[in-house]
Formats: structure tokens, sequence, C-alpha cells
């Protein structure tokens, strides 16, 4: 076996400028790729690593662990051994797991002649496509506005608005001109990324009703989970949890609340395509509706999180984190009519460029 790691500076084109609650204003994805090499068959991970404000690990830190961890990894070991011995590993950060995950994913089910999807248990297509949903990140009206217009004209009927950044009456405003807009036409939901207090967030849920949301994520900061089922057990709107979700722990407590919670699973604080078909699997067994979705991501991440969808089947699905990119190394996803899809070759189906990304180090046996 040999492994490549590289990194890449991904940017969107259109003016399109990352800003959540949480994140502030973000203007491009620091990437990791790994790639790995066994016989004539690639695997290619991905991790994007600017986002301390979700899990409080620098991009820094993140690649000290990751060049660490694959310094120490026994390269002589076939996909298959590398890849049970990863699941052995208790010590590795999510970031890094996810990274080693989805490459040895791509790789086996490459070598299996198999989409990912598939060997998770999906059913074989003739293409992997799923719904998505776009988000609408914090921004002027005129640029919110505009911005809905295009994901709408291009057939995605899903829209998540991020709040909590400013004002709220403002973020009422944006909402009230979505629904006069676009009617029901569009399903509509919000991300407060945490920023709301328990009484803010109670009567912030009281005002928003009137709008017909699908759901309100993460309300309020993880942690509190007497709070969060005190405001699911009042509240008129569903609440989806994100920065909660990271832990087996987060996974039974969510369960524990009997469907007053919903979950929204994410590769990167799971640690990888096994972790979340696990978390998946046990929400499905509880009746507990998820969402499978992402951070804005690379191709090669996004679809990982595609054939993950593709195989569980999640009531909501936020694949959108690659559209747009316009130097993204990996190629193969297309957007469109409410729906991101890729090849249905073997493995993850994409093509990778390494020209697109810098060479960080390599390994073998």
């Amino acid at each position: 076996m040999k492994a490549s790691l590289h990194r890449a500076q991904l940017r969107y084109g259109g003016g399109l400028l990352l800003h959540t609650a949480s994140s502030g204003p973000v203007d491009g994805l620091d990437t990791l790729y790994l790639m790995l090499e066994h016989g004539p068959h690639t695997g290619i991970g991905e991790v994007r690593i600017n986002i301390a404000y979700l899990n409080g690990i620098s991009p820094a830190l993140c690649l000290e662990k990751t060049l660490s961890f694959l310094g120490d990894m026994d390269w002589s070991l076939e996909p298959a051994a590398m890849q049970a011995e990863l699941a052995l590993q208790r010590d590795v950060i999510a970031p890094v797991r996810m990274l080693v995950d989805i490459a040895l994913h791509d790789l086996i089910a490459r070598e299996n002649g198999v989409t990912v999807s598939t060997m998770l248990g999906g059913s074989a297509a003739s293409v992997v496509r799923y719904r998505t949903n776009q988000t609408l990140f914090i921004s002027s009206t005129e640029r919110f506005l505009a911005q809905a217009e295009a994901y709408v004209a291009r057939g995605f009927r899903d829209l998540k608005v991020r709040v909590g950044g400013g004002d709220f009456a403002e973020d009422v405003a944006r909402i009230a001109a979505l629904r006069q807009r676009f009617g029901d036409a569009v399903k509509l939901a919000i991300d407060a990324n945490g920023s709301w207090g328990e009484a803010e967030a109670a009567e912030n849920l009281r005002v928003l009703t009137r709008f017909g949301l699908y759901y309100v994520e993460q309300p309020v900061g993880p942690g509190d989970w007497d709070m969060l089922n005190r405001l699911a057990e009042a509240s008129p709107l569903p609440l989806m949890l994100d920065e909660s979700v990271a832990t087996s722990a987060d996974m039974a407590a969510i369960v524990a609340a009997g469907g007053r919670l919903w979950a929204h699973l994410k590769l990167v604080k799971l640690g990888g395509i096994a972790a979340s078909f696990a978390a998946a699997k046990r929400l499905s067994e509880a009746n507990i509706p998820f969402m499978v979705g992402q951070m804005n991501e690379g191709a090669v991440a996004t679809a990982a999180a595609l054939h993950l969808s593709c195989a569980t089947g999640p009531r909501f699905a936020e694949l959108y984190g690659a559209d747009g990119l316009e130097n993204d190394a990996a190629s193969g996803l297309v957007y469109r009519d409410g729906g991101v899809e890729g090849p249905a070759d073997a493995g993850l189906g994409l093509e990778f460029d390494a020209s697109k990304a810098h060479l960080v180090k390599e390994f073998e046996a």
C-alpha cells in the first residue's frame, strides 16, 4: 500500500461567502486529501480542517494529528485489515478518522467493483442521486433573496436559513420575505447554530410558528440535555440537533427523547462513513427522524455523505457542500433539479486530480 497526503484551499465562485452565527465569515475550505494506492486501485478521502468553530481543533493541530496517525499506520496491511484496525483505534480525533475511513471505503468498494452505497447495503442504480437542501447564509437582504431565487430557479425547493448572527427581527423579516416570494412552493428550515439562550429560544420558536418551518436546528448550545428536552417538550416546531450530535452518549440521549429531538449526522463529527452509518441505523431502528449532512466541503467528502444517504434513506439531506467550488481537486458530482448526483462507478465514482493540491507527505510500507 502507498499513501499520499495532499492539501488544498478550495474557493467558491459567484461571490458566495460562508457566514453562520458560529463560524463568522469564511472565505474558503482548508482541505486535506488522502490518496491510497493498492495495486491498480486508488481510494480517496477528504476532510476540511478549518472548522475549529465546530470542534475546537485548529487546522495546524489537525494536520499534526493526521501526520502522526498516518506515520504510525502499518502500510503493509491489506485494506480490509486496515479498516478493521481503524475501528479499534479509540484515540483518533474525528476529522482524522473521517479522512482515513472515507479513503478506505472508496478503495475497498473499487476493489470489489461496487459503489460505496451498494457496499453499505443500498440498492444498485444507474446513478447515485439524492435530493438536497441549499443553505442561505447570513448576508444582506438583497444578496439573501438573490441567492434564494437562484437556487429555486435550479430546482432546489428545500432552503435552510442561517439565523442568530444579529437582530432576530431581521431574521424574521428575511424568512417572511421568502414566504411572500415563494409561498408554499419551498420548504423552509432555520439553523441558529446554538446562538440563543433557553428563554430566548422559547420565545423565538413561538414567533416562528407562523412560517411552517420543517425544523429549527440547534436553537441553543450543546451540552445541557435537560434544557434541550424542556425546549423540545414545549416547542411548536421540531428541533433538529447538530452541534449536540458527536458521540455515542449524544445518540443515546436523542433516542431517549423519544422523537422530540431529531439528529443531524455529519461525518466530520462522528468520524467517517462507518460511524455515521451505525448512528443512522440506530436512529432508524428507534424511528427518530434524522438528516445526513456535512460542513461546506469538497466533492469527495460530499460524495461520501451522498452515498451514505442513498444507503440509509434519511428524511432530510444536506449535501450542498461542493456546489459552486471553482478549484475542487475531485470531479464527478453534478447539482441539478433539486439534487446532487454522481456516476454509479465503483467506489465514490469520482476522479481526483492531484495537481490541484499540494503534496504534504508520502507513506508506504
